[in-house]
């Protein structure tokens, strides 16, 4: 019993042994957020020794998780219930939160209803692995470049799957084309992907959709908050999001807290919710985030200069890496990657910036990246203004001559 127990630890170890190899080895940065000073934050080194740093990495793409009309409102949540929801939803875990939470993520979306999970990840994984359910035979087509929340759900969903070439409508076509006429269909992908920072073809999908009698799922989870005059997505901005069927987004990155949702016809969302594992097992978020996410959600609609000054800052950091000649890769939105395409070398990269400047990016290697394509993702907010933006380029260049990295422009 105990030489096998000793095996299991061998496994493990040759486990992390393995990515310590590729040079993928995650270490995460203890970091601690200035309640107002956004991005500014303290970094304790493995010495223990704090550092005042500034993140250029985090998906509160508007700092709206250090907005004072938010933290208003979580405070008042909490002196107004306490602290827990107390149980899932369908058992006690439903407060005026949580219902007018989910009231108002529909009514951003232009739907019928919303439903809230914990995480977008798990929006997306349990809608998915729930709609085979609901539609028998059903067949999904996703995108080649889809979120691994998405596949894990089509996974689980255990109905056949086809993948089309990122962004490849043709290639679509040919495979709905080729599907059996009577049998469900659902189209899976992104508005805004957020490695690349591309965005979807949508109302092209949506006009294969309606042609092959198919439903769209779109996770527009980078771009709630950002895009569209009231921040509800890129659907809106583009003016289809009547087209679109199920819309997955997230309450963690442009809204500042953490959850995510889908939003749909009633029905629909009554539907998943009756049956969705991930929904019906779990414990509901504590009322406190719910009335964050709210108070998020409201001023955002309100306040498009804050999206309008985001979209100035994006666009401003990418002139500046291109004119320091740093290889800045095509991005068509406020995702700016930074191609270094070696894992041990983008490491090396963010620990010297980390280190010697103060400055923290998270290196993002295999799987989040295919392998060669290991990248800095630099996700500039309004509050990083010209001093902020002159000491990250002048900080690159250093460190790119000094491990002999490419300088030039991909």
């Amino acid at each position: 019993m105990l030489a096998g127990r000793m095996e299991y630890e061998a496994k493990f170890e040759a486990a992390i042994d393995q990515v310590k190899a590729e040079g993928r080895y995650r270490v995460f940065a203890d970091l601690r957020r200035k309640r107002g000073q956004f991005p500014r934050a303290t970094w304790r080194s493995p010495d223990g020794d704090d550092k005042d740093i500034v993140i250029w990495c985090s998906n509160d793409y508007l700092g709206m998780g250090q907005h004072p009309t938010v933290i208003e409102a979580m405070h008042s949540a909490i002196d107004a219930v306490g602290a827990g929801a107390g149980g899932t939803r369908n058992i006690s875990g439903t407060t005026r939160y949580h219902v007018e939470l989910e009231q108002e993520l529909a009514s951003l979306h232009g739907k019928e209803g919303a439903l809230l999970f914990t995480s977008g990840y798990i929006a997306n994984e349990a809608t998915l692995g729930t709609l085979a359910k609901i539609l028998p035979g059903c067949i999904y087509f996703s995108d080649a470049m889809n979120h691994a929340s998405m596949i894990e759900g089509i996974k689980r969903a255990g109905t056949p799957k086809h993948i089309w070439r990122h962004n490849d409508l043709e290639h679509l076509e040919e495979l709905l084309a080729a599907a059996p006429v009577d049998a469900p269909k659902v189209i899976a992908f992104e508005s805004v992907y957020s490695m690349d920072g591309d965005v979807g073809p949508i109302e092209q999908v949506c006009d294969l959709a309606d042609k092959y009698g198919a439903i769209t799922y779109l996770d527009e989870v980078h771009a709630v908050g950002l895009y569209g005059k009231n921040g509800a997505g890129i659907a809106q901005r583009d003016g289809v999001m009547d087209r679109v069927d199920i819309v997955n987004g997230t309450l963690g990155k442009a809204f500042g807290l953490m959850g995510g949702y889908v939003a749909a016809k009633a029905n629909m969302i009554d539907a998943i919710r009756s049956q969705a594992p991930g929904f019906i097992f779990t414990t509901s978020l504590a009322p406190a985030i719910a009335a964050g996410a709210v108070s998020s959600i409201k001023y955002l609609k309100q306040n498009n200069g804050l999206r309008e000054k985001h979209q100035e800052r994006a666009l401003r950091l990418k002139t500046l890496l291109r004119e320091a000649n740093l290889p800045l890769m095509p991005s068509s939105t406020h995702v700016v990657p930074l191609l270094v395409g070696d894992p041990v070398a983008c490491k090396a990269v963010t620990d010297e910036l980390l280190t010697k400047f103060g400055i923290y990016v998270q290196p993002i290697n295999y799987p989040t990246v295919l392998r060669g394509t290991e990248r800095l993702r630099l996700t500039p907010s309004p509050l990083h203004d010209d001093a902020l933006m002159a000491e990250l380029i002048n900080a690159l260049q250093a460190v790119w001559s000094k491990l002999g990295l490419a300088a030039k422009a991909a």
